[in-house]
């Protein structure tokens, strides 16, 4: 029926543009505004108006308006113009700026503010400038016009924040200016904050959200994912304080749809469409904003509204505040606010206008998902396809939301106004006024002001007015302890909870708080009690548990207060431990610490699979006494040279290690994965448990990557042994020195209780010189001065020489920071003399080594080895079938097949509930005995339709790689192969998800074979168990 309605509007159609007569969907063509409208059902008293629309916009994706009123569309210009998403970042896209000069409220003056960027996705209007984001990248850039002709004509880096990879869906979006004058955006672990003339930036605990972001009067953050399906989340308390979430915050039904179109683009498939196929829950939820205004009814103030460009539809939901705890809510039963026929009505942002109306951003376009969820073979694809929508693009309208008791507030004139002019805006009604005020004040920068904030603050009957006086002066730093302590007092309790978080730095330190804190854990607010918890938390009082533990007592009952509480106490406990071992990793080196940060991540997910949280390996739950695989606390691949660590890393590991067999069997290589990656969770391993070990780079595994390219299979012990060689004979060295000559054979003489010194305290250009007896490749240098443990080499670098007068530029360069200096060397020529050279200074230490060691081997060693892989990869598949066909023994090769080394059994074990590889004993047809020679040799060139693994980036950067065996709204649980962890990743958390093109059996598994006459033992017993 819809389709047959659409098709008769269609040909009856005389307002669209003729540019788009080549672009237009013959099943579900592109209405006129007016004829779009007419396909909605909007609840009773409400109507849109269009107050811009194509030709003047196209592709718009958010809105902003600056002091005067005047309107900023951001344009996604390049999304998706055809069903693959070419071109997409092309830098054709724009934002542009719009008036209404007649006072009509429809925008009638256009200009392109700001042309050629790539996808913005955030714009933030200032005093002077407007700021833009645009995508792949992490910067803001400043846009003037300082012509005022409305085209910007000055751009500057406002912010260097560096690029951003990932899906252009799931990149940050949002810039917030907050009521706390902090700036927000989603996925961001970090908010901005202009101060003193520049952008200063902080870590948060918790990222979140999608595309859009918005906040109530309060301050409060509502942020939601799309691929998540969650369309309001951590919306209870201030993210600062890390990610809360109540129970029942989201009413019963809250996430059902109900829509009434029934075109089912929808990314989850059959799985989220009804059989009339509209839309059976959140799938798109985006750009939600806390409706502000006072063009609505009353009853609209606060309630927050969720477009869902997939389900064609506006959600109204109501916001309850319920002793503390915040619900959200369907405004109308089983229907939302508004709801469209028209399957090219694609509503992706909202926001409150100065006038004091609703606005909808509607993209209006037939593709809504990016091309990465359109790709060949999927269910979207031929949905899209059946309906045309692909060739639906160019257009997009900004509609108004009217009520018949709607009065339009005036245009403001901010930018024309002084500071003290502004003042008066605090009270104002219309939310985006206070807000709006209360930036430009502070941006302004003019502390003549503070008087009358002061006296608004204490004299207005307006709890909202009071509300933004005391942030207002906040963000020109002109509260004080008498001031706050006054506000703590305010009738109103979010005044009063604003002073406690204003005051939470000082809470700790200020005597003064003390009576008003014990007042405030009894006030009559949960809200205020709640944030007194937070906030005594997160100042780290000195009372903080004491007083805690007397609210959650007096509080039993209020299930918000007991659980934010019980959540803070934990999460501070486990912080503050962390807090004190990073501190002190910190004061080493600065970039070890957050590699480190970063590795304990990745560790944390895939590692402790077969080496346990405390490093040590985990235990066989089949073999008793027996580890999966071995510890890594002191372990010498661990602590060895980063040639050895990284091979293993990037190439996997088989065989015995330190004579023991492990039941995990062969550590997976970890390749797919990119430089930064090893190299932080290598880093992570080297300096945990009380490991000690330097920084590894992600140029080191690049430059080890590049040589190990051709390298086929994991690598085994013996044959890495070259990489960490022993340390070498000290008996033939000559040693010199720039100081103290006569005691340089201290360094080397096997006593830890004599030394080397310079005589004097540290400075530049001493240096310490060893002459070997013959050339070598230096691995590393290990400096012990445990004896003198504060004689370290505040600064070193070091240089190597064949005739002790010609040097290399320095080889290796950095700075002690413990009693052992551990320096790794990757110059691959060989050398006889070896110098290190002071270059840090110490004003009462002396450089001081009390044995020295050289690890190394001689010229011509390090020729890489060629594995048995290599060997059999270079031979006839056909020969090798024969030969295992005529010579090859099943007896032996079923030995191998089940034994804990080749760990074959551990995949393909038909009995195993949880199996990571196919049957081998079912016969297939194209199961050859070429293709199992093949199978073996090149794991990856044919995977099974049932074994192939995805690979699931999140939003912090951590990769998982296994076969997803469950999935639902809330998260995905991917098995990894390894060691078959079941790790659970929250949707909510979920960047990317693709499909991997590598097989959980990795190359190369051959190499734990003696010689080519096992493999084709193996080869033969596989072609025997087939039925």
């Amino acid at each position: 029926m819809i389709r047959n309605t659409l098709l008769a509007i269609f040909f009856s159609c005389h307002l669209l543009q003729t540019a788009f007569s080549q672009q237009m969907s013959s099943v579900a063509p592109p209405l006129s505004p007016q004829e779009s409208i007419a396909t909605m059902k909007i609840q009773p008293g409400y109507s849109l108006v269009p107050v811009l629309t194509e030709p003047h916009i196209h592709e718009p994706s958010a809105i902003a308006w600056d002091g005067n009123g005047r309107m900023y569309v951001v344009e996604m210009r390049t999304y998706m113009q055809d069903i693959d998403g070419n071109d997409q970042l092309t830098p054709t896209s724009r934002v542009s700026r719009h008036e209404d000069t007649d006072g009509d409220g429809v925008y009638d003056k256009h200009t392109v503010f700001a042309d050629n960027l790539v996808l913005p996705r955030m714009v933030l209007p200032l005093l002077d400038r407007v700021i833009i984001r645009e995508t792949n990248t992490l910067d803001l850039k400043s846009y003037q016009d300082t012509d005022g002709d409305g085209v910007a004509d000055k751009v500057e880096l406002w912010h260097e924040g560096g690029n951003r990879g990932g899906n252009l869906e799931h990149q940050p979006s949002g810039l917030v200016w907050n009521l706390d004058n902090w700036l927000y955006t989603t996925y961001s672990r970090h908010r901005y904050r202009f101060t003193g003339g520049e952008v200063i930036r902080e870590p948060l605990p918790h990222g979140s959200g999608q595309w859009g972001l918005t906040h109530d009067d309060e301050g409060r953050l509502f942020y939601s994912t799309a691929g998540g399906e969650n369309p309001a989340m951590d919306f209870q308390r201030p993210i600062i304080y890390g990610q809360i979430s109540l129970p029942g915050e989201q009413a019963p039904g809250f996430r059902e749809v109900f829509p009434i179109d029934d075109v089912p683009d929808v990314q989850g498939g059959l799985g989220r469409v009804r059989k009339d196929n509209s839309l059976n829950r959140f799938t798109g939820c985006c750009g939600q904003s806390i409706f502000r205004g006072t063009g609505l009814p009353n009853d609209f103030a606060g309630d927050l509204i969720i477009p869902e460009p997939v389900g064609r539809l506006i959600r109204r939901a109501n916001v309850i505040n319920d002793e503390g705890r915040i619900i959200v809510d369907n405004a109308y039963d089983k229907q939302e606010f508004i709801a469209s026929t028209d399957p090219n009505f694609r509503p992706v942002n909202s926001a409150t206008g100065p006038d004091g109306c609703l606005y909808l951003v509607d993209m209006y376009r037939g593709i809504i998902q990016e091309g990465n969820w359109v790709r060949p073979g999927s269910y979207l694809r031929g949905v899209v396809q059946k309906y045309e929508l692909e060739k639906n693009i160019g257009r997009g309208r900004i509609y108004r939301v009217d009520h018949t008791s709607t009065k339009r507030g005036q245009l403001p004139k901010m930018l024309d106004e002084t500071p003290q002019q502004l003042v008066a805006h605090l009270s104002h009604a219309n939310g985006w006024w206070r807000s709006e005020a209360q930036k430009l004040i502070i941006l302004h920068g003019d502390r003549s002001v503070l008087p009358q904030l002061r006296d608004l603050l204490t004299s207005s009957d307006q709890p909202l007015a009071r509300l933004h006086a005391l942030w207002t002066l906040e963000g020109l730093a002109g509260t004080s302890p008498s001031l706050l302590l006054a506000a703590m007092q305010d009738a109103d309790p979010r005044v009063r909870s604003a002073a406690i978080r204003i005051a939470e730095p000082e809470l700790a330190t200020e005597p003064g708080y003390a009576p008003a804190l014990a007042k405030l854990a009894k006030d009559s607010s949960p809200d205020v009690k709640i944030q007194l918890i937070l906030s005594l938390g997160r100042g780290g009082h000195a009372q903080a548990a004491e007083l805690t533990d007397a609210i959650v007592k007096a509080n039993g009952d209020n299930l918000a207060i007991s659980k934010i509480a019980e959540s803070l106490t934990s999460r501070l406990a486990s912080m503050e431990a962390e807090r004190k071992k990073l501190a002190e990793l910190r004061r080493r080196n600065k970039v070890l610490a957050e590699s480190v940060i970063r590795g304990k991540t990745i560790y944390s997910t895939l590692c402790v699979t077969c080496h346990a949280v405390n490093g040590k390996g985990q235990p066989s739950p089949d073999h008793p006494g027996v580890m999966l695989a071995p510890p890594l606390v002191g372990s010498a691949r661990v602590l060895g040279h980063k040639e050895r660590l990284a091979r293993i890393l990037l190439h996997g590991l088989i065989g015995p290690v330190d004579q023991k067999d492990y039941t995990a069997g062969l550590m997976l290589p970890m390749k797919a994965n990119d430089d930064r990656w090893i190299a932080d969770v290598a880093t992570y391993i080297r300096n945990e448990w009380g490991n000690q070990a330097p920084l590894i780079e992600a140029d080191d595994i690049a430059r080890i990557r590049s040589a190990t390219e051709k390298r086929l299979g994991p690598w085994s012990l013996r044959e890495l042994q070259k990489y960490d060689p022993p340390a070498a004979n000290r008996s033939a060295w000559k040693l010199t020195s720039s100081d103290n000559l006569g005691n340089v054979s201290n360094a080397i003489d096997g006593k830890a209780s004599s030394r080397w010194d310079t005589g004097r305290t540290q400075r530049p250009g001493m240096w310490f010189q060893i002459e070997l007896p013959e050339a070598i490749r230096v691995m590393s240098l290990i400096l012990d001065s445990s004896g003198s443990s504060l004689d370290y080499p505040r600064g070193y670098t070091v240089q190597l020489s064949n005739d002790g007068k010609a040097w290399s530029d320095p080889v290796a360069q950095g700075n002690g920071d413990s009693k052992i200096t551990t320096i790794e060397i990757d110059q691959e020529q060989p050398a006889r003399f070896i110098r290190i050279t002071q270059t840090g200074s110490s004003n009462s230490k002396y450089w001081s080594i009390h044995e020295l060691q050289i690890k190394g081997f001689a010229a011509g060693e390090l020729e890489e080895t060629v594995s048995l892989a290599e060997v059999l990869g270079n031979m006839d598949r056909q020969q090798l079938a024969q030969q295992a066909r005529s010579i090859g023994k099943a007896e032996r090769g079923e030995a191998l097949f089940k034994s804990n080394t080749l760990s074959c059994v551990k995949c393909h074990d038909a009995k195993n509930k949880k199996p990571i590889g196919p049957d081998l004993s079912i016969r297939r047809d194209e199961v050859t005995d070429v293709f199992l020679v093949d199978s073996v040799l090149e794991p990856s060139k044919v995977i099974h339709k049932d074994y192939k693994q995805e690979q699931v980036l999140t939003i912090d950067g951590l990769a998982v790689t296994g076969f997803v065996i469950q999935e639902d709204d809330q998260q995905i649980t991917v098995r990894e192969p390894a060691g078959g962890k079941e790790i659970k990743i929250l949707q909510d958390d979920v960047d990317l998800r693709r499909k991997s093109d590598l097989s959980a059996m990795p190359a190369g598994l051959v190499n734990q074979l003696e010689n080519q006459q096992q493999f084709l033992d193996l080869i033969r017993y596989l072609m025997e168990i087939r039925k």
